[in-house]
C-alpha cells in the first residue's frame, strides 16, 4: 500500500514539472511576442516630401516635412532633422512624388547646386548626340529612357559607291540623362529634340564622339527590363530584299543617217504618180568614175 503512494505521488510530481515547463514555454512566448511587436511599433520622425518636387526643385520648410515611420524600415540616407534636409539650400536631382522619404541619394550636397554631373556614377560621363525627329523616334525618347545607338555610314573601299550603305550598332542598352534641356523624367510628352544625352563609360563616350564625325546617328527605343546585349550585325542595302533587281546604265539616243539619193526606178515613179522615163532594151557598159559606177547604153554598129 505504502509503494502505490510513492508510485501515485512520483507520478503526480512528473505531472507538475511537465505543467510548470508547458507555463513557462507558453508565457516565455507571449513575452517574445509582444516584444517584437513593441518593437515593430516602435516609430521613428524621417522628412518626406509634402508636395511634388520636379528635378531642381529647393527643399524648404513648405514642401517637405517630419512625419512619422517604422523605425525597422527607414530607408538608407533618411533625414531625421527637418533643418538638416533644408540646410544649404539643397535642391532636388531626381523628381520626388509627394509622401516619398527624401533621401540624401536624391537631393545636392550643402552647396545646393542641382548640375547633371551630379547624377552621373563615378565610373560613368555623359555625351551629348544630335538627334532629329526620325533619329529620336518621333520624340518620343524621354530622360529615363534606354536606347541603342545605331550607326549608318557609307561603306568604305575605292569601289564603294555613294548608294553604298551600312547601318551596325555602337551602343546598346544606354540610358538617356537629358532631351534638350529636359530632365525630369516624369514629362513624357513628345517633343521634337535636338540632342540628347546619354550616360555611358568613357569607351563608349570615344565611340560616339567619332561616329558623329563618320555617319548619321539614329536612336532605338527599347524596353528597360530588356537587359539583353550582343549579337547584332552590320546591315547591307542587299538585305533589305530586292537583289534581284538592277537597273543599268541608259544609252544615248542615236542619230539616223541621213538616207542615200536614188533615182526611181519606173515602177517606184509610177506609185508616185511621175511618168516612167523610156526602159532601155540594148546592151549596156557600165563606166565607174571613183568609187560610182554608172550604166551607160551602147548602140549596136552595122558591122554586128
Amino acid at each position: 500500500m505504502r509503494g502505490r503512494n510513492l508510485i501515485i505521488l512520483g507520478f503526480a510530481v512528473l505531472l507538475g514539472l511537465v505543467a510548470v515547463f508547458l507555463a513557462n514555454t507558453y508565457f516565455s512566448g507571449v513575452e517574445q511576442r509582444e516584444e517584437r511587436m513593441a518593437e515593430e511599433n516602435r516609430m521613428a520622425r524621417i522628412v518626406v516630401a509634402s508636395q511634388d518636387m520636379a528635378f531642381g526643385t529647393p527643399l524648404t520648410q513648405t514642401n517637405s516635412r517630419l512625419v512619422n515611420w517604422p523605425a525597422n524600415s527607414v530607408p538608407q540616407g533618411a533625414f531625421t532633422d527637418l533643418s538638416v534636409a533644408v540646410q544649404g539650400g539643397r535642391v532636388a536631382l531626381r523628381p520626388i512624388t509627394i509622401g516619398e522619404p527624401i533621401l540624401a541619394s536624391k537631393v545636392s550636397g550643402d552647396d545646393g547646386r542641382a548640375t547633371l554631373a551630379s547624377l552621373l556614377p563615378e565610373d560613368q560621363r555623359a555625351v551629348s548626340v544630335p538627334v532629329n525627329e526620325v533619329a529620336g523616334v518621333a520624340g518620343f525618347v524621354r530622360a529615363g529612357d534606354v536606347v541603342d545607338v545605331m550607326l549608318t555610314r557609307q561603306i568604305p573601299g575605292e569601289g564603294s559607291q555613294p548608294s553604298d550603305k551600312m547601318t551596325n550598332v555602337v551602343l546598346e542598352n544606354v540610358l538617356v540623362l537629358a532631351v534638350d534641356q529636359t530632365k525630369d523624367e516624369n514629362d513624357t510628352a513628345a517633343i521634337v529634340a535636338k540632342v540628347a544625352t546619354l550616360q555611358t563609360d568613357i569607351y563608349g563616350a570615344q565611340k560616339l564622339t567619332l561616329a558623329q564625325q563618320i555617319g548619321t546617328l539614329s536612336l532605338v527605343l527599347r524596353n528597360v527590363e530588356n537587359q539583353t546585349v550582343g549579337g547584332t550585325n552590320v546591315v547591307l542595302a542587299k538585305d533589305l530584299g530586292g537583289g534581284g533587281y538592277y537597273i543599268g546604265p541608259r544609252r544615248a539616243a542615236t542619230v539616223a543617217a541621213p538616207a542615200a539619193t536614188y533615182a526611181p526606178r519606173p515602177a517606184a515613179a509610177a506609185r508616185t504618180g511621175a511618168p516612167a522615163a523610156p526602159r532601155y532594151r540594148g546592151p549596156t557598159m557600165t563606166v565607174v568614175r571613183g568609187t560610182e559606177g554608172t550604166e551607160v547604153p551602147v548602140s549596136r554598129s552595122r558591122g554586128w
